[in-house]
This record gives structure tokens, C-alpha cells and sequence, in this order.
């Protein structure tokens, strides 16, 4: 199976025969079958994605490695200024004159990037095919430094970098979340899918910790918790939260879980996590976590845990505190009793 439009593109124009080829975007799924495997350097700084690139027997960093790479594909992420600082940087990163190969999705924005390069870069035609477009261009070091964004200060005393999660404001549910939480709190802590860090200061302003591990699957949400949180008891962890296995088990987790894959919601991601953070948790753990309501968690917590009750929330959003999380026996039973009761 070849890439719908990419083999169009490279019949079109060839890569270089000699170099490394940057490879931006690419999915642990993507097709990249009409690339040389050999010479590829893949970027990937989503945990999961980046596993299972390097499953497949890839080269992959969570960042570019060098600077003068032959040419380039990037797979347009569907954040606008997170898109327009990798093309920026793949300027400086491709040796000029070299080229780069843009694929992207219509529903990720791909037209408005092509119309805002023409006046820049003097880009190739389109092929349109398969609800996208794929184009290229040729390198010239500089030429989209306009567009750099560099950082973002969503609040006091805090930075982001576009494409991370709420890059712009504090996440709502991490607010309501943080309001309802007790003012002394377990001694050992995590924060699952910790983000850019808002929510682990405020859990680290808490009387009681003394350790809290930042658990994150996006490399580039966890350098800007590095950034933002200086505090010693702190531990960073570049981690798929679903396969994190901590040294010792948590005294407490906090979390708000995320539960879209991709552009589709998937509330099997959020139970996931609460399954994960049961196993994590000590026969006494406590769990506190944040849900948008309509997503169905309330049978997943109670499975997986002795006490479950809600704690607050508001129109948009719902608050859960769980204690004394299941033996593996004691969950198969209860899912064994749930399941008889429907």
C-alpha cells in the first residue's frame, strides 16, 4: 500500500539519491513505504506515535538531530501556528535549495498553508487527493522566519510552545480541578497527562508532598513543564500513561485525562487512564480527576475502586474522588457482576 499522495508527489519530483531525509508528522500507521528507510530520520514527540515508529524499525528522535538534512517531508499537524514554526524551522533545517514536501489533510488546514506560502516560497502545484492536498518547495534558510512563534505565556509564569494542549489559557477542567482539591495531600503524587505543568504547581502548592512524578505522552507539553516547574520534589517522565510503570506504587494521582485520539473523541482513552491509575495506586491510594459530563467514566471508576463519588463539577464538567482501588481479583469479580446485571 503507498501513501495516497505522497508517491504522486515523488513521481512528480524525486528526493535526492544521496542525505538524510527529515520526516516530520509521520503516525506510528503512516505509510512511508515510498521512502528510503535507510536514510530517513523521523521526528515524532508523541510517546505513543514515537513507540510505534520505532517498532516498525525507524529512526526516530522527539527532535530534529542535525541541520543539514538533503530534504524533507512534514505531515501538517492541525494546529496553525505549530505548523507554520515546523515549516519555518525545516527552512533552516534543509540544506537551501533542498527540497520540502508538504502533506496535509483539508480538515488540518492544508489550503490556508499553501495560500499563505505562495507569496513566500513560490510552492509547486497541488495534487489534490483523498480529502487533502500535497505540494513542495524548495528550501531558502530564513525565508518563513516571520512566522516563528516561539512561546507562549497562557498565565503568569508560565510558558507554552503552539501545538501543545491549551497552549493559550489554562485548561478549564485543570482550574475546577484545582479548586476542589484538599489543602494537605498524599505524600507520593502523580499527575497523569501532567501537560505544560498548571495543574502540578498547583498540586506541588499543597501541603503534604513530598514527590510528584509529571507523567506525559507529548515531548513538547513536558519540556515546557520543565521550564515551568523548578521545584526539586518534581520528576519529569516522557511516557505513554497507558504503558507507565512507576518505581513504587502513588499514595495519590491527579489527573485530567484526555480523550480524543487524533480528531475523534474516544472516551475509551480516559477509562483507560483510570484503569492505569488504579494499578498505579497503593491498596490506601486516592484518586481526584476531572471529566467533560458526557463522558461515561462513573462504571469504569466503580470497577476499579472500593469508594467512588463525585465532588463538584459544573455544566461542562465533572469531579471524581476514588480511594482504595481494587485487588486485579476483587475488579474481575465486580466486572463479572456488572456484567451479569445488564
Amino acid at each position: 500500500m503507498t501513501h495516497p499522495r505522497l508517491s504522486l508527489a515523488l513521481e512528480q519530483a524525486p528526493l535526492p539519491e544521496d542525505g538524510t531525509i527529515l520526516v516530520i508528522g509521520a503516525l506510528a500507521e503512516t505509510d512511508l513505504s515510498d521512502l528510503p528507510k535507510d536514510r530517513l530520520e523521523l521526528v515524532q514527540g508523541f510517546a505513543p506515535d514515537h513507540a510505534g515508529l520505532s517498532a516498525r524499525g525507524y529512526t526516530v528522535s522527539p527532535a530534529p538531530q542535525s541541520s543539514d538534512y538533503a530534504a524533507a517531508v512534514i505531515f501538517l499537524p492541525r494546529a496553525k501556528q505549530e505548523a507554520r514554526n515546523a515549516l519555518a524551522r525545516l527552512c533552516d533545517l534543509v540544506i537551501d535549495g533542498g527540497m520540502i514536501v508538504v502533506d496535509g489533510a483539508k480538515n488540518d488546514g492544508v489550503d490556508s498553508v499553501l495560500k499563505s506560502l505562495k507569496p513566500l516560497v513560490a510552492p509547486s502545484a497541488a495534487i489534490a487527493k483523498a480529502h487533502g492536498k500535497v505540494f513542495r518547495f524548495a528550501a531558502r534558510r530564513g525565508a518563513l522566519a516571520d512566522w516563528v512563534v516561539q512561546a507562549q505565556t497562557p498565565t503568569e509564569g508560565f510558558v507554552t510552545t503552539p501545538g501543545v494542549f491549551s497552549a493559550d489559557k489554562v485548561d478549564a477542567g485543570s482550574a475546577l480541578l484545582a479548586q476542589a482539591l484538599p489543602g494537605r495531600l498524599p505524600a507520593r503524587l502523580a499527575d497523569l497527562g501532567a501537560g505544560w505543568g498548571w495543574l502540578s504547581a498547583q498540586i506541588l502548592a499543597r501541603e503534604g508532598v513530598e514527590t510528584l512524578d509529571l507523567v506525559e505522552a507529548d515531548y513538547a507539553a513536558l519540556d515546557c513543564a520543565k521550564r515551568n516547574i523548578t521545584d526539586p520534589r518534581a520528576s519529569f517522565h516522557w511516557e505513554d500513561v497507558t504503558g507507565y510503570e512507576p518505581a513504587a506504587r502513588y499514595s495519590g494521582i491527579i489527573m485530567n485525562p484526555p480523550f480524543h485520539v487524533g480528531h475523534a473523541g474516544d472516551p475509551n482513552l480516559g477509562q483507560a487512564f483510570i484503569r492505569k491509575a488504579a494499578s498505579m495506586l497503593s491498596l490506601s491510594g486516592k484518586l481526584w480527576m476531572v471529566a467533560n459530563r458526557h463522558l461515561p467514566y462513573e462504571d469504569t471508576l466503580r470497577q476499579v475502586f472500593h469508594h467512588v463519588e463525585e465532588i463538584g463539577g459544573n455544566a461542562q464538567f465533572k469531579l471524581f474522588y476514588a480511594e482504595k482501588p481494587l485487588t486485579k481479583s476483587q475488579a474481575a469479580k465486580a466486572d463479572t457482576q456488572t456484567k451479569r446485571g445488564r
